[in-house]
C-alpha cells in the first residue's frame, strides 16, 4: 500500500512539472535541442551565442531558467543526469555572466545598506506601482495575467533562498531559518505558501500545475525568477541573496494588502484573497528579522559583504520595477502582457 502511494504521488509530481517549452532563439533552441537528448550524446552547447547575447532577452533569460530548472524539481522528458553535466555548467556559467554583468552595469548601488532600505521603507504618497494599479483599477483578467506570471516563482516559493542556509551562520542563518519556516507552512503541508498560491490561482480559474505558465512567461518574469537563483546557487552571492530577501519581505506586506483588496474588488475568491492577506501578517514579521537578523547578523560576522547586500536590494528592486514596467505598458495599451493567451 505504502509504495502504491508513492508512487501516485511521484506521477503526481512528474505531471506537474513543466515540459520543454519552445525555443526563444538561438542560444535556448540549442540548449532545448540538447536536453531532448541524454547528457551522455550532446553536442556542442551554444556557448558562442551566449557570450553575445544581451543580459535581459527572452532567449537568454529563457535559456537560464531552464538551466536553474534542473536544481528545482527538473523538466519532464529531460534526464536528471544533466543537473551537473560539464557542458551545461559552462553554458549557464556563460549566461550568468551576462546577466550578472549586465545588472551591475544597470543598476545604480546605493551608498551603503541604511539608504538602500530607507528607499524600500518609504511609501510614495501617490503610488503608480503595479499593486496600486491593480488595487485601484485592475480588472479580472489583468489579475489573471499577473498571477500566471508570477506562478512561474510563486509555486516555489522561498526554494531559491532555502540555498543560502548552509552559507550563513548564527543570528542570519537563524533569521532566515525562522522566515523560511513561515514560508513552508510552519510543519503544515495545507499552509505552506506555494500551496496557498495553487488555492489562488484555481479561484481565478487558472492551472495550477507547476511551471504551466512558463510559455506565457515574458523576459522580465523569467529576470526576476533567475535572478532568485542567481544568488542562491552562489555562495559568493550570499550577500546579494541576503539583500534580494530583505527586498522581497520589506515590500511584501504594503503590496499584498493592495493586492487583497483588488482581489476583493473583482471577487476573484476567498484563496486568492487569502494568499495575499496571509502575507500582510506574515510578511510584517519577516520584515523585521530580515532586516535586523538576516542582514544584520550577516554583516556582523562578514561586514565586508555590504557593497553585495547593497547590489542585492537594488537589483531586486531593478528587475521588479521593469517587471511592472512591462505590464502596466501593455495594459495601458490595451493589449496583453503575456507572450501566449491564458
Amino acid at each position: 500500500m505504502a509504495g502504491s502511494w508513492l508512487g501516485l504521488l511521484q506521477e503526481g509530481m512528474r505531471l506537474a512539472t513543466n515540459a520543454l517549452p519552445a525555443a526563444r532563439g538561438e542560444i535556448s533552441a540549442g540548449l532545448i535541442d540538447a536536453l531532448r537528448d541524454s547528457p551522455r550524446r550532446a553536442g556542442e552547447m551554444p556557448v558562442r551565442a551566449a557570450r553575445q547575447a544581451g543580459p535581459y532577452q527572452g532567449d537568454l533569460q529563457l535559456a537560464l531558467y531552464l538551466c536553474y530548472e534542473l536544481h528545482y524539481r527538473g523538466i519532464a522528458g529531460v534526464s536528471d543526469e544533466w543537473e551537473w553535466n560539464p557542458a551545461l555548467l559552462e553554458l549557464r556559467g556563460e549566461l550568468e555572466a551576462r546577466f550578472l554583468g549586465g545588472l551591475r552595469a544597470d543598476v545604480e548601488p546605493h551608498e551603503d545598506v541604511g539608504s538602500a532600505l530607507d528607499v524600500l521603507l518609504a511609501e510614495p504618497v501617490n503610488g503608480t506601482s503595479l499593486s496600486h494599479f491593480l488595487r485601484d483599477e485592475g480588472e479580472l483578467w489583468q489579475l489573471r495575467e499577473y498571477a500566471a506570471l508570477r506562478s512561474l516563482y510563486h509555486l516555489k516559493e522561498a526554494d531559491p533562498e532555502a540555498w543560502a542556509i548552509p552559507r550563513l551562520t548564527g543570528r542570519a542563518k537563524a533569521g532566515l531559518v525562522a522566515v523560511e519556516y513561515d514560508e513552508y507552512g510552519a510543519g503544515r503541508a495545507d499552509r505552506i505558501h506555494a500551496k496557498l498560491y495553487a488555492d489562488l490561482m484555481a479561484d481565478l480559474g487558472l492551472d495550477n500545475r507547476y511551471g504551466h505558465y512558463l510559455e506565457a512567461g515574458t523576459a522580465e518574469m523569467l529576470a526576476v525568477v533567475n535572478l532568485m537563483s542567481l544568488f542562491g546557487l552562489h555562495r559568493s552571492l550570499r550577500g546579494a541573496l541576503a539583500g534580494h530577501y530583505a527586498t522581497v519581505e520589506v515590500t511584501s506586506s504594503p503590496a499584498c494588502r493592495r493586492l487583497a483588496k483588488a482581489m476583493e474588488r473583482v471577487g476573484a475568491g476567498p484563496a486568492a484573497v487569502r494568499f495575499y492577506t496571509e502575507h500582510v501578517e506574515a510578511d510584517a514579521v519577516h520584515e523585521q528579522l530580515a532586516r535586523r537578523e538576516i542582514i544584520g547578523g550577516l554583516l556582523e560576522d562578514e561586514p565586508e559583504l555590504e557593497s553585495d547586500v547593497v547590489f542585492g536590494i537594488d537589483a531586486t528592486g531593478w528587475v521588479e520595477d521593469r517587471f511592472g514596467a512591462a505590464l502596466l505598458t501593455a495594459w495601458r495599451d490595451g493589449r496583453s502582457s503575456l507572450r501566449v493567451p491564458l
